[in-house]
């Protein structure tokens, strides 16, 4: 079997400000990665990125686009796996996070600014994509 042919699903949340720019949580390690993960087996979509955020950053979803904004596949870091990153726009009740590995800072960026600091490979295929103009 070629691995390049299976995914680990991911699914996203990005949220957007005012000003079009989106948000980034920031991981130990000093990466910068999107709000969410790895979808369970049999898992709604939405129900794993509500479970995903909660997990990571400890924050409330308000509201979860319909259907996906963006549509992404990687290669993992360190790794012959791929993934398929299912990305939504989300709204959060707050940007009152809970302290963590998976989540040390908040920060809204837009892409030039992003493209400045260390970004996981699935960022920056995001960054190739993001249109403001879709929010």
């Amino acid at each position: 079997m070629n691995a390049q042919n299976y995914f680990r699903v991911s699914v996203k949340g990005i949220a957007i400000d005012e000003t079009g720019r989106f948000l980034l949580a920031k991981e130990a390690n000093g990466m910068w990665e999107i709000l969410g993960g790895g979808l369970d087996h049999g898992e709604d979509p939405i129900a794993g990125l509500r479970r995903e955020v909660d997990e990571e950053a400890g924050v409330e979803i308000t509201y979860v686009s319909p259907s996906p904004k963006y549509f992404t596949t990687t290669q993992r870091m360190g790794s012959e796996s791929y993934i398929a990153n299912v990305i939504y726009e989300i709204k959060l009740k707050n940007m009152e996070f809970k302290h963590s590995d998976e989540c040390t800072e908040l920060r809204f960026f837009n892409v030039e600014e992003a493209r400045k600091v260390k970004l996981y490979p699935s960022v920056e295929k995001f960054l190739d994509v993001f249109n403001p103009k879709f929010h």
